[in-house]
């Protein structure tokens, strides 16, 4: 071990593989114990000392605490970022890459409800639909009530939704860009519903949504497009890629705030 600062381990800390350690693991290091190579693949960023010492019986506790003090200390090892701790990367974000297109089931399903919203926009000039109502109520991720992730490139349509959602006792986020939606994904606790814009400055709304459900940690968080393409294409293509509803603007705030309710499960 190094003459470094002696580092402590304790049971809820979660540490994560350096590039040293991958650089280890790759090669099948003869230089490090057998202890200190099976302890780099247990520790993925996701689980605590305490988590590792109850799933493995190869190495004891003290084992475990010792090896993974010395590789901490060489700098094999380091303590997990927020994002590898929640499993959330980013990494492939408005990268460029494609998405996953509906299957033909979700098309389908779709097909029904944005025919239907055709007569219902001629009537009303909005088209609203919640096609997925919460079964029972979703607990908000914080204690200070539920947030509400708003996506919408308008700076007025922006403070708009944030007034209202505030005097109704939600906690709204903003977001204009590509950028500003990661860091808004990246802060904590997750949003606890999106309101999303298709036409970003930088990127559409479909592809956001089709990116939050590809993602483990993403996929649950009811979204509503929140938009002013109102064309029948576009409200299957929202609903067949896994948005819980789609309100045309101009909107009827009543109706926004029952839709967000909806999918929330506040009844």
């Amino acid at each position: 071990m190094s003459m470094q600062e002696r580092i402590e381990i304790r049971d809820l800390d979660i540490y994560a593989v350096s590039d040293k350690g991958e650089a280890e693991l790759k090669r099948g290091s003869t230089e490090l114990s057998h202890a200190a190579l099976e302890l780099l693949v247990l520790l993925d960023g996701q689980s605590s000392i305490a988590d590792i010492t109850q799933r493995t019986k190869a190495l004891s506790p003290e084992e475990i605490r010792r090896t993974a003090q010395i590789l901490a200390q060489d700098g094999y090892i380091k303590l997990a970022t927020l994002e590898q701790e929640l499993n959330i990367d980013f990494s492939y974000f408005f990268a460029g890459q494609p998405v996953a297109e509906p299957s033909a089931e979700e098309v389908e399903r779709a097909r029904g409800e944005s025919e239907s919203g055709t007569a219902a926009l001629k009537l009303n000039g909005y088209y609203v639909s919640i096609a997925r109502n919460a079964a029972r109520k979703i607990e908000p991720a914080s204690a200070a009530g539920y947030s509400v992730l708003v996506v919408e490139d308008d700076p007025e349509l922006q403070r708009a939704l944030k007034f209202l959602l505030t005097m109704e006792k939600f906690l709204p986020r903003l977001a204009g860009n590509s950028n500003e939606i990661l860091a808004a994904l990246r802060g904590q606790p997750l949003p606890d519903m999106v309101l999303l814009d298709i036409g970003l400055p930088d990127t559409s709304g479909f592809d956001v949504l089709a990116r939050m459900r590809a993602h483990p940690q993403l996929k649950p968080i009811p979204v509503i497009m929140l938009t002013g393409q109102a064309q029948r294409e576009d409200v299957m293509r929202g609903l067949a890629g896994g948005a819980d509803g789609y309100i045309t603007k101009p909107f009827d705030r009543d109706v926004l705030l029952t839709g967000i309710r909806a999918v929330l499960g506040l009844r």
